[in-house]
């Protein structure tokens, strides 16, 4: 079904037109072989609380944004390459329904539909674009994934000393490695984290060592590897020279 409409004209319409709600300050959409596959408002679990977000499924990529006039104007878009996707389903907790985890290397949340049809729904077609995406090009599903921040209002008090209480001075930080609401001075070192940022980001102190700790023993193993290769090149070139004598 895909393949046929890869190249259809009412497809191509209708990306057009998701293309022009962005306007100018979104990215093009339209390339050979995409397919817009659906489109529907979720709710988007945030930093301060839930919002609802219009989301496009192609079949390469999830791209949502903020709702600016429904089904007219949309802003600041987000485009999620599926290859790196892994779904997940979230538990029902209060008003917070028929939800799941989008997890990718570079950022992870929960989403949350009206219904648990729709949420099946969601979720089966994103897991079918997944995996005929890994299917086509060989690739093995993304085993890193960026953690799904606490949001704000889960925490009054810092996740790690359990001591600092926030205020409107005592501001919440998260860690970008577990993503734990945490305080200033439990969270003031900072890491590089390749798959979320090319530059050092804020970690909490427990992350931190943990960390630090993963680098040391993987440059000690580098290390020792290394040593072993030398050995073993002297080695063969003391082979070399017995073998000359003879």
């Amino acid at each position: 079904m895909v393949d046929r409409l890869a190249n259809s004209e009412a497809n191509s319409k209708r990306i057009g037109v998701v293309e022009g709600c962005f306007g100018a300050a979104g990215q093009p959409l339209a390339i050979p072989g995409r397919v817009l596959i659906g489109e529907g408002v979720l709710t988007k679990l945030c930093r301060k609380k839930p919002k609802a977000r219009q989301f496009f499924l192609f079949n390469d990529i999830l791209v949502y944004g903020n709702i600016m006039i429904q089904k007219k104007k949309y802003n600041k878009q987000h485009i999620i390459p599926l290859e790196s996707v892994t779904i997940d389903k979230v538990p029902d907790e209060g008003d917070l329904r028929n939800g799941w985890l989008i997890k990718t290397p570079t950022k992870s949340f929960a989403v949350y539909a009206a219904t648990a049809t729709e949420k099946s729904e969601w979720m089966n077609h994103i897991g079918k674009c997944v995996e005929d995406l890994l299917q086509k090009s060989g690739k093995a599903p993304t085993g890193e994934h960026a953690a799904v921040w606490v949001p704000d209002s889960e925490a009054t008090v810092c996740m790690r000393c359990q001591k600092v209480k926030f205020t409107p001075v005592s501001r919440r930080h998260h860690c970008r490695k577990c993503g734990f609401v945490v305080c200033g001075p439990c969270s003031e070192k900072k890491h590089l984290l390749p798959s979320q940022s090319s530059k050092p980001v804020r970690v909490c102190e427990f992350c931190f060592v943990q960390l630090a700790a993963e680098g040391a023993a993987a440059a000690r193993s580098d290390s020792l590897g290394r040593l072993g290769s030398k050995f073993h090149n002297m080695s063969d070139e003391d082979d070399d020279e017995d073998d000359s004598s003879d």
